[in-house]
């Protein structure tokens, strides 16, 4: 971190500088950026950004008194009586160079750091894993960002709680330079399609881009799949080094397409990066050939099940390989990775397959359950529900999938938010009802006595899936978020139970 003189970054970001009214010669350097006022420290450039509810710069008082030196904002929050007189950067999109102004005052962390950046609708998490043990298998010192952790220095290193899938941009800036300080050397990221489509990772220097799939999620946000594929584009629009594409589905095929010397790979076609002699273990581990563009075949296991998985795993060593750790280096470490909340076993004594995933949008969950009946021989007894206050489309279309796929489908309570619980349920429950079904259904909304049912009908060889939250530690309803874990629940119902039903 550096202290910066207001007019220097103005000029950095493009912005126009006012200075004080009272004396020109007064602004006080930067050093430090938030955009949150109760968080502001002597120094700091506060970020008043205009929002769909409140403008950033009605809170400007309480920053300016916490000392905030000056303030970035748009015309109309310049015009806030507020910020009459106070040294200003003002700028008519400002979210849009928030991270550019945070990463000069953190120092330009990322030009220190190799970032490869993961986006898609699913499969980041476990990129981004795959990527942080290759990268430690090849001697590297990586940092972790994501959906379940970041890890400031490998994978034994601090670990912090995240909130979001990708930081707001002056948080991103600051935990870069911090990772930087401690001597990381990558970074594995997770970046959702809201921190492109906000700025977030504005002012990020990637070394890779990498792209998973693309289905539906996040229409809440989104005006539609077209604009949620644009949203994730922007990642391939120059401002990393190297692109990864995986192909298997029609959005990578557009995008590798229209993105010139992207590396692409595909578990079923033809790619730079292919996989073959895919097999399969009763415990559900993969052993499979990664076929690089040399040709020369690398064998790689892994314990995560599904043939996403395997596409996963080309993806991570194709970015891997174009930060120079070698495939077969980075293969090794493979083998014994697991991802929190991502096609979790759970083991209690129990004489059947019991698993949590965070499969929580329609493809998601058809793609776990794919997964689970190539493996499983009894029946898929599952547990989804759907999260409040987010995309209603897919609520029916969740139902449809799961319950065409399952020998029982226990609807319940996800994150219900804000919303009314049965409303979502009853979604839920309209598309499950629509479509053929191979077995039974039920609706029980406590999420807790939704898992023991499941449980309490499982037998030997079945498999029981709690599906939606994953790694999440809290279910929030009506604004509070009460401690829930569905690993945790998952056990507590096979011990009640004795270890399943014979």
């Amino acid at each position: 971190m550096r202290s910066l003189e207001p007019a220097v970054l103005a000029a950095a970001a493009g912005a126009e500088f006012r200075p004080p009214s009272a004396d020109p010669a007064s602004s006080r350097p930067v050093s430090g950026v938030t955009l949150r006022a109760a968080e502001v420290r002597p120094g700091d450039l506060f970020a008043a950004l205009p929002g769909a509810r409140a403008h950033g710069a009605d809170f400007a008082t309480l920053a300016l008194s916490a000392g905030a030196a000056a303030v970035l904002t748009d015309p109309d929050g310049a015009a806030r009586p507020a910020l009459a007189g106070v040294p200003l950067l003002v700028h008519p999109h400002p979210r849009d160079v928030l991270g550019t102004v945070a990463a000069h005052v953190y120092g330009d962390p990322t030009a220190r750091l190799d970032v490869i950046g993961v986006t898609g609708t699913s499969g980041k998490t476990t990129v981004a894993h795959l990527l942080e043990a290759g990268l430690a298998a090849g001697g590297r010192t990586p940092g972790l960002l994501g959906t379940v952790q970041t890890r400031v220095h490998g994978p034994d290193g601090e670990s912090l709680p995240s909130t979001f899938t990708t930081p707001e941009a002056p948080d991103l800036q600051a935990l870069f330079a911090r990772m930087a300080e401690a001597g990381v050397t990558d970074v594995a990221m997770e970046v959702s399609s809201h921190a492109l489509a906000l700025g977030r990772v504005a002012g990020t220097r990637f070394a890779v881009g990498a792209f998973t799939n693309l289905s539906q999620d996040h229409l809440d946000f989104h005006a539609d799949l077209d604009d949620y594929f644009e949203a994730k584009a922007r990642l391939f629009d120059g401002r990393a080094r190297h692109h990864v594409v995986c192909v298997d589905d029609e959005w990578g095929r557009r995008l590798a397409a229209r993105t010139p010397g992207a590396v692409t790979v595909s578990t079923t076609g033809v790619a730079d990066w292919r996989a073959v002699d895919v097999e399969t273990d009763p415990d559900g581990t993969q052993h499979f050939g990664a076929v690089p563009p040399d040709g020369v075949m690398v064998p790689v296991r892994l314990r995560l099940p599904g043939a996403f998985n395997v596409g996963n795993a080309l993806v991570a060593l194709a970015c891997l390989d174009a930060v120079g750790v070698p495939a077969a280096v980075a293969a090794e470490r493979f083998a014994e990775l697991t991802v929190p909340g991502r096609m979790q076993r759970v083991e209690a004594g129990q004489p059947f397959l019991a698993i949590v995933d965070y499969a929580h949008k329609p493809a998601a969950v058809a793609a776990l359950l794919d997964a689970l009946r190539r493996q499983v021989e009894g029946r898929l007894l599952v547990v989804l529900g759907c999260g409040g206050d987010r995309d209603a489309g897919k609520r029916p279309v969740m139902g449809s999938v799961a319950a065409a796929r399952s020998e029982l489908l226990v609807i319940t309570d996800d994150n219900p938010r804000s919303e009314e619980p049965a409303a979502i349920r009853k979604a839920m429950r309209a598309g499950a009802e629509a479509e053929p079904r191979r077995g039974d259904l039920l609706e029980i909304g406590d999420r807790r006595a939704a898992i023991a049912a499941a449980v309490a009908m499982a037998k030997p060889g079945d498999a029981v899936v709690v599906a939606g939250k994953g790694h999440e530690t809290g279910q929030e309803i009506n604004g509070v978020k009460h401690p829930f874990n569905d690993v945790d629940e998952l056990v507590a119902a096979i011990v009640a139970a004795g270890g399943g039903a014979s």
